[in-house]
């Protein structure tokens, strides 16, 4: 590893960085045509047959398949494509449900839906999603990736066509963050003909989802129209009556120009987006007893919580291919706006986490918090907090893809930067409350303002990859840079003097190998460095998350069965973790980070998919994914981040199930199918180590408990007049607490049920 920290504390406030966007080279996927089509497809190095028609298809085509057909995948790292005939099996608008399809994830559910989901890769933590990173069409998606990554804003997947998950080697090109891995989710691309889509479905909890499409190309000019609204009541039940479920819509438009001649390709494109949010949704959860009794309760106290976020995106592509080499430009910006208005504790600074723990110690409190018991005192004022922010994330990149015969050796070259900026400013208030006659009642006191900072990132990034091919053996010798400069200003009045200005440096490299045993199977290695920058307010005295990363597996493909089993072990010399208001608890302030030293993350990834000829007119695609994960703490300390505490060595990492099994089982027919997946998520540790006198810890020796989720799904097509679907999630209604985080226990969705009717043209 190779790096360079500088850290310079300013007196006086300098001026802000331009917001201008400059130019430069980019990062990111193998040439991902106009910002509409999957990243993966990178990995597939060769041309392929398309098994339709025998015919060679070309660069654009090959972009769109990561092993496609029934050709061995040759692409050495991990590199998982769930397309779009899979997303339309279940038709799930929730992430969760659909990376358990996907081995090597680690996930803590909060809300049921999906609304803002916390993923990690390989032991990561899941927390809000900020170790991975997290891409639409190519694009840094993340509020604010590099200042902010915690991911409060999240895509709606019901118009996501295809879902890519790389991690190991294959990640290092997907930055910031690359000691987890990548998720990429791609939109609709523009149809070169007259096409369309409507889709109704409606289903209990009063969920409706309205979604349809609209394109065409004619001539050089092409369009596709999109829009969505999914809303629901809510699956759980608040004191009193009330709504707790949530509104979102997105509407995308996408312009496309080619201007193609002979043997060059050449296409402009531009993607407007604009998606809105209202939820009412809360951090405050239950006791284990209330939980018990009734897990979809929710207490009086959050009726005033709700989320309302609004989206803007624009994205403008330029695509360029002539014979063996192409180039692909993106130019993006986009705007985030959110206020989440919800419950944050007691005035006299009692916890509510403290309070839904020991309730019966806490029972003044606790009567308050359900509504059953007036504030007594200036103390049980109830604080209610607006965490409103405002983030914008803009830059440019581009990514040149080369073959070439040097040397006696065929080089597969893909270089590529980005210049990228974004940032978050902070304007967080609190406002108390009184519980009076089962209301929460203003107290009349003046709003205070809590945090007012703002927090901004330049980021140059770069990289190279050449992969070189010698019979059976296939190298891929990559190479990855970030230049950061991070800036932190607090805007509070007299606060002119507390801000922090510093520079980040560091190279990355990777190497990955496959080798062909045969047509049908191939052994590969990988090993890279992954990389996690502290937030511009960060004192440098933190360090940042580094390890090495090492991969080992193979793949098997004879057409009907497909099989990919790898080990990993990634070998985290410091990991890091940072505060937030969604780990429940105080840790040093929002946003602090802090060290834990050297952790071991291992485990094994496995996947199978077989496909049954049960008759001449049906078939039984049936498919296992399987995780085995462990962790372990090298080192002994104290800790006040609140998943710590205490650590002996040998502790395990919280939020990381040691077994994870997904299997799909379905029959399908000429005009009708239906299909079964059932999920096991192991226990896990909500905190890793014990508290002491120093330090708290108020889930020390809490974890969730084994639970299995079955999912079913049937459409039956009616030809030229589209098709009817069912849908039922969680058909056993099994409900377990899937976290205590971030105020009490939480549950996962219960049974649900939908019919929808698609229309296609």
């Amino acid at each position: 590893m190779m790096k360079k920290l500088t850290v310079k504390k300013y007196l006086t406030h300098p001026p802000l960085m331009s917001s201008a966007i400059r130019f430069s080279f980019s990062k990111l996927s193998g040439a991902l045509l106009i910002a509409t089509l999957p990243l993966a497809q990178v990995l597939a190095n060769d041309k392929v047959d398309d098994v339709s028609n025998g015919e060679t298809i070309d660069y654009i085509e090959r972009m769109r398949i990561i092993g496609h057909g029934d050709n061995l995948r040759t692409e050495a790292g991990s590199a998982t494509l769930i397309g779009e005939t899979e997303l339309e099996k279940f038709k799930f608008d929730d992430i969760n449900r659909i990376l358990a399809n996907i081995p090597g994830i680690n996930l803590r559910e909060e809300d049921g839906y999906g609304l803002r989901p916390n993923i990690g890769f390989r032991g990561a933590t899941p927390e809000r999603s900020k170790k991975i990173t997290i891409m639409e069409d190519g694009i840094l998606s993340g509020p604010a990736p590099y200042s902010a990554p915690p991911a409060y804003y999240f895509p709606m997947m019901s118009k996501m066509t295809s879902v890519e998950v790389f991690k190991g080697p294959a990640a290092i090109k997907y930055g910031p963050n690359t000691v987890a891995g990548a998720l990429n989710m791609t939109t609709r691309a523009v149809p070169s003909a007259q096409e369309g889509m409507f889709d109704l479905a409606v289903g209990s909890d009063a969920y409706s989802n309205v979604h349809g499409y609209y394109g065409d190309t004619v001539g050089n000019l092409g369009f596709l129209v999109e829009a969505i609204n999914m809303q629901s009541g809510g699956f759980k039940e608040l004191d009193g009556g009330g709504d707790t479920g949530f509104d979102k819509s997105d509407i995308m438009t996408k312009f496309r120009y080619d201007v193609s001649s002979g043997s060059m390709e050449h296409t402009f494109e531009l993607k407007l987006a604009y998606a809105e949010e209202k939820s009412n949704e809360t951090y405050l959860g239950l006791t284990d007893d209330d939980f018990a009794k009734a897990p979809n309760r929710r207490y009086l106290t959050s009726q005033k919580d709700v989320m309302d976020w609004q989206h803007q995106q624009i994205q403008f592509s330029h695509f360029m291919q002539t014979g063996d080499f192409d180039i692909t430009t993106r130019l993006y910006r986009n705007n985030f706006e959110r206020s989440w208005f919800k419950v944050n504790n007691f005035k006299d600074g009692t916890s509510i986490e403290k309070v839904l723990l020991n309730p019966e110690v806490n029972d003044q409190y606790y009567q308050v918090l359900i509504g059953q018991s007036d504030s007594q005192n200036e103390g049980q004022k109830i604080i209610l907090g607006d965490n409103a922010r405002q983030y914008y994330s803009q830059g440019i990149q581009s990514e040149l893809y080369w073959q070439q015969r040097l040397f006696g050796l065929d080089h597969e070259f893909n270089v590529g930067g980005r210049f990228h900026q974004d940032q978050i400013e902070r304007n967080h208030t609190t406002d108390a409350f009184m519980m009076s006659a089962s209301q929460l009642v203003s107290d009349g006191s003046a709003q205070v303002a809590t945090t007012t900072d703002r927090e901004k990132t330049s980021a140059l990034s770069v990289f190279v990859k050449d992969t070189v091919s010698y019979d059976a053996l296939k190298v891929t010798l990559g190479l990855r840079g970030e230049f950061i400069d991070a800036h932190y200003q607090n805007r509070a009045l007299g606060k002119e003097n507390d801000w922090l200005k510093k520079k980040s440096h560091i190279w990355l490299p990777s190497l990955s190998v496959f080798y062909t045993l045969n047509s049908r199977a191939g052994l590969l290695f990988g090993v890279h460095e992954g990389f996690i920058p502290t937030s511009p307010k960060q004192d440098p005295k933190v360090d940042i998350e580094n390890s090495i990363n090492y991969e080992f597996g193979g793949r098997y493909n004879n057409g009907n069965a497909k099989v990919e089993a790898i080990v990993f072990y990634n070998d985290i010399s410091n990991l890091k973790e940072s505060c937030s208001f969604s780990q429940g608890a105080a840790c040093g302030g929002e946003d602090t980070e802090h060290n834990a030293g050297e952790v071991d993350v291992y485990g094994l990834e496995f996947t199978a998919h077989y496909q049954v000829e049960l008759t001449a007119q049906l078939d039984m695609p049936v498919s296992v994914v399987y995780t085995l994960s462990d962790s372990e703490f090298k080192n002994s300390f104290e800790s006040e981040f609140p998943m710590w505490g205490k650590i002996e060595a040998g502790d395990s990492l919280p939020y990381l199930p040691q077994n994870q099994l997904t299997v799909n089982i379905g029959v399908t027919a000429d005009n009708w199918d239906v299909n079964l997946i059932a999920r096991y998520v192991d226990s896990m540790l909500e905190a890793s180590g014990v508290k002491t006198e120093s330090v708290s810890l108020p889930l020390e020796g809490y974890q969730t408990k084994a639970h299995t989720i079955v999912d079913f799904s049937a459409s039956y097509y009616l030809g030229d007049w589209g098709k009817v679907y069912l849908k039922a999630d969680n058909i056993l209604d099994e409900q377990q607490i899937v976290s205590r985080r971030p105020y009490g226990a939480r549950p996962g969705k219960p049974q649900q049920l939908f019919i929808g009717y698609q229309y296609s043209f």
